[in-house]
């Protein structure tokens, strides 16, 4: 029997349909077929180490000094509620490196004890993670 000719005799009978089962929605086939993940968390693992971040600057003494004489201006003048943009390293919770963020808002409070610096908005920056200090206070610097 040649292969040509092997299903000659069912090519053209009617699809079978059961009386029994209803015909299975056409999306639930498709669905058959879609692919599915094997290894669970691996895209989230690749993400993650395609993530960039980037390493902490060490400012020079020059820096650190002008960094604390802006800080102990804004001390001088808090019950005025000067507005300041302060840029400073996040650290990444994930992996070794982080991030510059800049943000500008109204300073609360320099809490000494605990290092860090409230903002009305809730913001809390760490003053060893300062790397700049910019606002109204010195404008005529």
């Amino acid at each position: 029997m040649s292969d040509e000719h092997k299903y000659d005799d069912i090519i053209h009978l009617p699809h079978p349909v059961s009386a029994r089962h209803p015909q299975m929605p056409l999306y639930d086939r498709a669905a058959q077929f879609s692919p599915f993940a094997a290894l669970t968390g691996h895209e989230a693992a690749i993400k993650e180490t395609a993530r960039l971040t980037e390493e902490r600057m060490e400012l020079d003494e020059n820096a650190k000094e002008m960094l604390d004489e802006r800080l102990q201006m804004i001390r001088e003048n808090l019950s005025g509620k000067p507005e300041v943009t302060f840029t400073y390293f996040k650290p990444d919770e994930k992996k070794s490196g982080g991030a510059y963020l800049t943000v500008t808002g109204r300073v609360k409070k320099i809490d000494g004890y605990e290092h860090q610096i409230l903002l009305e908005d809730g913001t809390v920056i760490e003053i060893e993670e300062l790397a700049g200090i910019e606002g109204e206070l010195w404008c005529d610097m």
